[in-house]
């Protein structure tokens, strides 16, 4: 198992490179089960996550022409199953749900794993797959989905859940006759895949909106498509440049996707220059408090919170952070404070009392943005950080080391 080893206190500098979203690929890898032919898919980024992905869809039967763009046939699929030895490392597993019943009338899906931030039940996915006339039981950890016919359906989401929408507008792309998502996830790879799905034919209006319409078509042409950056990656580094006091110049990357972000970071203290594909980020000489609620896209992203609380611990006065997603998000706080952070939690809020200093300390990643808050800890930490168990971080950020590296951070990767 991998660790790495960061030796703290000096700003970054320079260009970097921003890959596709995970996000957003995950769901587009689950679509080229909705019709056969040759797929081709450019900007993947190399993740654990979308290996896995990648061979989740062996097993279904689909083949690969590894390359950019990567070729992924789907003429031959052969199983309708997704056991839980694939589906128990990533809850983004369930995406295959509804491409399989839209296209075959039926599915296996071992119920998901992934992330422990808390409870995040599948019940909408289930319940809005009924209403389009899909038949759902639960056996031995299982869900097995048949649906002799799909028809459109109106269905009001409790929550505006990201793979919720996103599996059930991929159900609904193949059934007969209109289907009205309300409450629907706004989200910018929510767009993504729409973007994807009309490319391949698909009839879609109103994604990034509360209300999305998809109008049922008899089939799908293979698609051929460019996944979109990754605006949590891209956050991500713009703390990297603040929490340093650097200046790091990010894209490819679409700055409006993470306009939330900016906001609290110009309030506490960093400047930024904009072009229409990437963002100049120059940090303060000081870090000012700010107070952040993670709330459902446009708002401040929960996949930033740990993030920005690393930022905090750095800052001058008090931040609350308060996560209003997930109730269970709070586990890096005790990493923190391992490295001299001051933070009290109080139900699902986050009191930061800044100080002028962290200390270099051996810490323990337990998920995936868990981790990134380490690494940005340990880059203004003073001496050196050890971060563990950084297989969490290698699910979402593509070869951080050596980004970070090329910045001027002196952090390495080693085994324990």
């Amino acid at each position: 198992m991998d660790k790495i080893l960061i030796e703290g206190g000096r700003p970054l500098q320079g260009k970097v490179r921003i890959s596709g979203a995970k996000n957003a690929a995950l769901p587009i890898l689950a679509a080229t089960l909705l019709c056969g032919g040759v797929h081709r898919l450019r900007n993947l980024p190399r993740l654990r996550d979308i290996r896995t992905t990648k061979t989740l869809l062996y097993h279904l039967g689909a083949t690969f022409e590894e390359g950019e763009p990567l070729c992924i046939h789907t003429d031959d699929l052969d199983s309708f199953e997704a056991p839980y030895d694939l589906v128990k490392t990533m809850r983004a597993s369930v995406l295959v749900l509804g491409p399989l019943v839209a296209r075959f009338k039926e599915a296996r899906v071992s119920l998901p794993g992934g992330c422990a931030i808390g409870a995040r039940p599948i019940n909408l996915h289930l319940t809005g797959l009924e209403r389009l006339g899909v038949k759902i039981e639960l056996r031995h950890g299982y869900v097995e989905a048949t649906a002799p016919r799909l028809a459109g359906s109106r269905i009001h989401l409790d929550i505006p859940t990201v793979t919720g929408t996103e599996n059930l507008m991929m159900a609904a792309v193949l059934a007969e006759g209109r289907t009205v998502i309300e409450n629907a996830a706004r989200e910018p790879e929510v767009v993504d895949l729409a973007t994807c799905l009309t490319g391949m034919g698909a009839n879609i209006d109103g994604a990034g909106s509360p209300v999305i319409t998809v109008e049922g078509v008899r089939e799908l042409r293979p698609m051929d498509h460019t996944i979109m950056p990754d605006r949590i990656e891209t956050a991500t580094y713009l703390v990297a440049a603040g929490i340093t006091r650097g200046d790091v110049t990010l894209g490819p990357c679409s700055p409006e996707h993470v306009e939330a972000v900016m906001r609290k970071l110009e309030e506490a203290g960093m400047q930024f220059t904009l072009t229409d594909d990437s963002i100049r980020a120059v940090g303060g000489e000081v870090i000012h408090e700010v107070n952040v609620k993670t709330m459902p896209y446009p708002g401040f992203p929960t996949d930033m919170q740990a993030q920005i609380m690393a930022m905090m611990a750095l800052a001058e006065g008090q931040s609350i952070i308060t996560e209003g997603i997930f109730e269970n998000r709070f586990m890096h706080v005790s990493e923190l404070r391992r490295l001299g952070a001051d933070i009290h939690i109080e139900g699902n809020t986050a009191i930061v009392r800044g100080r002028p200093k962290l200390q270099g300390a051996p810490v323990m990643a337990t998920d995936l943005r868990a981790s990134a808050s380490l690494i940005l800890a340990g880059l203004a930490a003073d001496g050196v950080t050890e971060v563990s168990r950084v297989y969490h971080l290698d699910r979402g950020y593509e070869a951080i080391e050596t980004k970070l590296s090329a910045l001027g951070a002196k952090i390495e990767r080693a085994k324990e």
